[in-house]
């Protein structure tokens, strides 16, 4: 049996690190079964740490019980977005879930999670001593956290972030914090406000409730040189609800009419509406495989950004749809953007 030696830098193929941790893992299963069943834990991690690593050495895994099979293994970004596409992808190659094992790749929600106690600087940090202040901005969808715990006095600030953000991903789930959780910080005194911390789900929930539909940001401002820009963003905007669209395709259409501030008007603003019509069609027989995150009008051009997953067709297609183009010089570039830079001032 091959035991993983360790790798200190990434796969230069990621999708190859995968194949190799799968192929690897069918191999060593009647092992790590038998690992497990007898509780050697640290066994365990001898074997698995360094095949995840093969994967890429940023990922952290760990073995909780599972929802379906008796336990779970979990590779995990922790966060990073720029690690999420591979994380997913991970999982997404996994085999079905059976009786001993499941896969997922993000920290999922704990049932009654106060009851949790976990060991943070060799300290019992237990979730039902967790208070949180809560504080929704006026017109955002997130939630900015202030946690103290007990524990919270014998900790140094970074260790004690890292507790609550470990906290948060077992209450809530680590793809909602992302999705709903704007700053945290971990104080040392009991904020005025507090409320224990079982009722953070619900105050999400609540949150939550408001976005259900796909909503549209109107956006302005203006360029480097001073012109009037406007864009529309998705609202909110997150790569945490497309962790496999990672795939960057920016279309830039110039257009001929324009007004006094360089926006688009007349016949010109009636071609961009048919082209982006026509956007949407191909995006939408693409079953969630692509998304339409911005588009951007400023000085003669019209910029969209599309995100798409690149085994997916949306870069030939968005190449497709600017042919004929006769307005100016269409641009069509396609990169690789797992964090969703170039969009990121439109990040909610």
């Amino acid at each position: 049996m091959r035991l993983f030696g360790r790798r200190n830098e990434p796969a230069p193929d990621p999708a190859g690190g995968i194949a190799e941790f799968w192929a690897w893992w069918a191999q060593a299963r009647p092992e790590l079964d038998a690992m497990a069943a007898a509780g050697e834990t640290g066994r365990l991690a001898e074997w698995i740490g360094p095949a995840v690593r093969v994967v890429h050495p940023s990922l952290v895994w760990e073995i909780v019980p599972g929802p379906v099979a008796e336990r779970a293994l979990v590779v995990t970004s922790a966060g990073d977005p720029e690690l999420r596409p591979t994380a997913h992808r991970w999982a997404a190659a996994a085999q079905p879930a059976d009786g001993s094992w499941e896969f997922h790749p993000s920290r999922r929600a704990v049932p009654d999670a106060t009851g949790l106690v976990l060991d943070v600087g060799g300290y019992e940090f237990a979730l039902d001593g967790l208070v949180l202040g809560l504080r929704v901005p006026h017109g955002s969808p997130r939630i900015d956290v202030v946690a103290h715990h007990p524990v919270f006095t014998l900790l140094d600030e970074e260790t004690r972030t890292e507790a609550a953000l470990l906290a948060l991903d077992r209450l809530l789930g680590e793809d909602e914090v992302a999705r709903w959780v704007g700053d945290v910080s971990a104080a040392a005194y009991e904020p005025i406000d507090a409320v224990p911390a079982v009722h953070l789900p619900g105050v999400v929930a609540d949150l939550a409730s408001g976005y259900r539909d796909e909503q549209w940001a109107l956006l302005e401002g203006r360029t480097a040189s001073g012109a009037r820009l406007v864009a529309t963003a998705r609202h909110p905007l997150r790569p945490v609800d497309h962790p496999l669209l990672d795939q960057h395709i920016e279309i830039t259409l110039p257009y001929a009419h324009r007004d006094a501030e360089g926006l688009p008007a007349g016949s010109s603003l009636e071609t961009l509406r048919d082209v982006e019509e026509r956007l949407a069609g191909w995006i939408g027989r693409l079953s969630g495989r692509a998304v339409l995150a911005a588009h951007l009008s400023a000085e003669g051009q019209r910029v969209l950004h599309v995100y798409a997953d690149p085994l997916s067709e949306a870069a030939v297609r968005a190449r497709e749809l600017v042919e004929g183009w006769e307005e100016g010089r269409p641009r069509v570039d396609v990169t690789a953007d797992p964090g969703w830079i170039a969009v990121s001032p439109f990040l909610t």
